[in-house]
């Protein structure tokens, strides 16, 4: 990948975008794509959609949320120690000693979540958000409150970094990467003469709510959508295979197979995959995916959907792992995929090839 793209999406990465508070990140995503989309288009929830070929009466939604994971602020004590809850999947074991950004309404402040040192009997066992907290230094409530309230939320303090030229690691790849996807698509598509319409939506809330991709499919209404998102790699020591799967980084782009999932979407990205000579992975979302797509389906009269997702490496922990060569082959995916569709495709299962 060429090094500007990489500089990029590290800086993404390095922009706090927590659940509910992705508006920074939304607009450096924005005028990123200014100069290769038709339109950019926003509404209400905080999307951002960058549109090719607006005219096209076939409609094709590539969703990637821009959102990650964060800390929640719900009380203040009378020592100027923070409280807080989860903002999305925090895994409370991942956070004990973590540097942290306190996203202030008075400014951004620096914090630690505090441990109880070993000496003294440490944490024992299982343990939940509401024995940790954070220490920004204050010595009083009064002097927190000049910076941080209610409500304010908090991201770990960790830059993204490269692995033996090989591997991304930091914190909320889970999904910033599929914002950057769905935004390199929608860059190398702009260069072809497409039959169809595209929508790159950078969504907002998926942590959370899935909210973001609702309102994006509803003004939307595409003809299809395929969610960019990641999923579980399982191939690190310590995870049972024979019960998660065999995924692994440098394996390709994991599709979905189940219930929610268009069978004729993922033909045709089978289909393009072979051409490309590409090795493809695989999950199972048997009920529901988890992600983007779920909300995405139920728009309007219904919407046909698929799951591309990025192998990741420790989900929703500061040190989350993808492979460069895995983003790049999902990118070429999607846009052999939908270069070479003529907007006669049909997503009825029903109907014979």
């Amino acid at each position: 990948m060429e090094k500007e793209r990489v500089d990029f999406l590290m800086e993404l990465l390095s922009t706090p975008s927590p659940s509910s508070m992705e508006m920074n990140i939304q607009k450096r995503w924005m005028k990123e794509m200014e100069p290769f989309a038709d339109e950019i288009q926003t509404d209400h929830a905080g999307n951002a959609i960058a549109v090719l070929n607006p005219e096209a009466e076939f409609k094709v939604m590539l969703a990637g949320h821009c959102d990650e994971i964060g800390l929640v602020i719900n009380r203040i004590d009378e020592r100027g120690y923070l409280h807080f809850d989860k903002m999305g999947g925090i895994n409370p074991k991942a956070a004990v000693g973590m540097k942290v950004t306190v996203l202030g309404y008075g400014k951004e402040v620096s914090g630690v979540i505090g441990v109880n040192a070993q000496h003294h009997g440490g944490l024992k066992g299982d343990f939940g958000l509401e024995e940790l907290f954070i220490d920004c230094g204050a010595q009083s409530k009064e002097e927190m409150e000049k910076f941080v309230q209610i409500g304010d939320l908090a991201v770990y303090k960790r830059s993204p970094e490269m692995m033996m030229d090989r591997y991304i690691s930091g914190r909320g790849l889970d999904n910033r990467t599929g914002q950057f996807i769905v935004g390199e698509v929608l860059r190398k598509l702009s260069q072809k003469d497409l039959k169809v319409g595209v929508y790159a939506a950078s969504t907002v809330n998926e942590e959370t709510n899935m909210g973001g991709a609702y309102f994006a499919a509803a003004g939307i209404e595409p003809t299809m959508a395929i969610a960019c998102d990641v999923t579980f790699a399982t191939d690190y020591p310590g995870v049972n295979t024979n019960k998660h799967g065999d995924i692994r980084l440098e394996g390709g782009p994991v599709l979905a197979k189940g219930a929610p999932i268009n069978r004729k979407i993922n033909q045709l990205l089978e289909r393009t995959a072979k051409t490309l000579d590409m090795k493809v992975q695989y999950e199972l979302t048997p009920r529901m995916t988890g992600t983007d797509a779920d909300k995405m389906r139920l728009t309007g009269k219904g919407v046909p959907v698929s799951l591309v997702s990025l192998p990741l490496r420790y989900m929703h922990s500061p040190v989350e792992t993808a492979s460069i060569q895995d983003i790049e082959e999902e990118i070429d995916l999607l846009v052999t995929m939908i270069s070479n569709m003529t907007g006669q495709e049909s997503m009825n299962p029903l109907d014979d090839e």
